[in-house]
C-alpha cells in the first residue's frame, strides 16, 4: 500500500465537494473520458491532441501526474489532500478505480472514490510530511523518510516514530519537484511558535498583534477566563468599535461548533458586538457551515492565520516579542508549476 498526495485546485476550489462526494479529483477539463485509455503512450497521445500548445516536457510531466491517477494508484491505497480553507490535511483510502463523472462540473469529473478517514491539523504531522506534502504537482506518491508508515499510524491514533536523521529512501516521485516554499515556510514558523508560545503565551501573542492592528488589548489574566481570553477596541481607550472578544485555544485538537457557539454566547457580557476565535489546532469540518452563519459576528484563526498574521504585522511586534520571535523576510524566485492546478 502506498500514500499518495492529490490536491483539489491551486487554491483549494475543489476541495469541498471532494469532501462531500468521497472522491479526489483533478483538473485537465480538456481532456475526455480516460476510461478507455490503457497505457501511457495512449494518455500521451490524448494529451498531445487536446494541449496542441504545450511543450513536450510538460506533456510528459501531465500524463506522469494523470496515469498515477488512472492506474498506479491502487485500491486501499491511502491519500492526502491538503486543505486550503483551513489547516488541515484530510486522509483518505482509496476504494475503487478510476470514474469520469459526467454529473460533476466540468472541472471535476477525472475521479477516484474515497473513504474519508478525518481531518488531522498540520500540527500532527512531522515537518519533513508537510514538506513532502508540499509539493506542488496535483498528483505525486509521497514516500520519503517512510511517510506511509508514519501517516497510517497517525490515522490509526498511534504513535509515529520520529523522523530519521538520514533522508536517503527518497523516491522518483518525491524529488526533484517543485514545492510550495511559502506554505513550507509558514510550517517552519507554526512549528516554532507551537514550541514557544503555548498556553498563556499563545494569548500574549495574540494580544500582540491585536495591539500592532490598532486595537487596545486587555488580556484575562491566567486561569478562568469566563469564556474570553482578551477584550479588545478601537480608539485611544479601546472604547471603539470593533468591540472584540476573543477567545485563544492553544491546543493541538481541533474545535467543534459547541465551543464556538460558547463564545457567541458570552461576547454580550463583555459588550462586544464582534468576536475571534483562535484555534492553534484547528477547526472540525462542521464548523465551517456555522461560521458562514455568524460571519458578521466571529472570526476564526487556526495556526496558519497566526502565521499569516505575524508575517503582515511583524515589523510592529514588541522588540520583546520579535526576540523571542526571530524572523527575517528574503526574497526566492518563484518556481514554474508545470501543471495544470485549476
Amino acid at each position: 500500500m502506498a500514500l499518495w498526495l492529490v490536491r483539489a485546485g491551486r487554491h483549494g476550489e475543489r476541495e469541498t465537494l471532494a469532501i462531500e462526494k468521497s472522491v479526489v479529483v483533478i483538473g485537465w477539463t480538456e481532456l475526455p473520458d480516460l476510461s478507455g485509455i490503457h497505457s501511457r503512450e495512449a494518455l500521451f497521445k490524448a494529451m498531445e491532441e487536446n494541449h496542441p500548445d504545450a511543450e513536450r516536457k510538460t506533456l510528459v510531466n501531465w500524463t506522469g501526474q494523470v496515469w498515477a491517477f488512472l492506474r498506479t494508484i491502487l485500491r486501499e491505497d491511502l491519500v492526502a489532500l491538503p486543505l486550503k480553507s483551513r489547516s488541515a490535511i484530510a486522509i483518505g483510502r482509496i476504494t475503487g478505480d478510476y470514474d469520469y463523472r459526467a454529473d460533476l462540473p466540468e472541472d471535476a469529473r477525472h475521479t477516484r472514490p474515497v473513504e474519508w478517514l478525518g481531518e488531522w491539523s498540520r500540527n500532527a504531522f512531522d515537518q519533513d510530511l508537510l514538506y513532502s506534502f508540499g509539493a506542488f504537482m496535483t498528483v505525486c506518491r509521497i514516500q520519503r523518510n517512510h511517510a506511509e508508515e508514519r501517516v497510517r499510524a497517525i490515522v490509526e491514533g498511534r504513535k509515529p516514530t520520529s523522523s530519521p536523521a538520514r533522508e536517503d529512501d527518497d523516491s522518483a516521485t518525491d524529488i526533484a519537484i517543485a514545492h510550495d516554499i511559502e506554505q513550507w515556510t509558514r510550517d517552519q514558523i507554526r512549528t516554532f511558535i507551537g514550541k514557544k508560545f503555548r498556553s498563556h503565551e499563545l494569548t500574549r501573542l495574540i494580544a500582540a498583534i491585536l495591539r500592532a492592528q490598532g486595537y487596545q488589548a486587555q488580556e484575562s489574566p491566567e486561569g478562568p477566563d469566563g469564556g474570553v481570553d482578551i477584550i479588545a477596541g478601537k480608539g485611544l481607550l479601546g472604547f471603539d468599535p470593533p468591540r472584540l472578544a476573543v477567545q485563544v485555544k492553544s491546543s493541538d485538537s481541533p474545535i467543534d461548533v459547541k465551543v464556538l457557539r460558547e463564545l457567541q454566547g458570552v461576547m454580550k457580557n463583555f459588550g462586544a458586538a464582534q468576536g475571534l476565535f483562535v484555534s492553534w489546532g484547528g477547526f472540525k469540518g462542521s464548523v465551517a457551515k456555522e461560521a458562514a452563519r455568524v460571519y458578521f459576528e466571529i472570526r476564526l484563526w487556526d495556526a496558519d492565520d497566526v502565521v499569516r498574521m505575524v508575517q503582515a504585522y511583524y515589523a510592529d511586534l514588541p522588540e520583546a516579542i520579535q526576540a523571542e520571535l526571530p524572523l527575517k523576510r528574503i526574497w526566492t524566485l518563484v518556481q514554474s508549476e508545470e501543471e495544470p492546478l485549476t
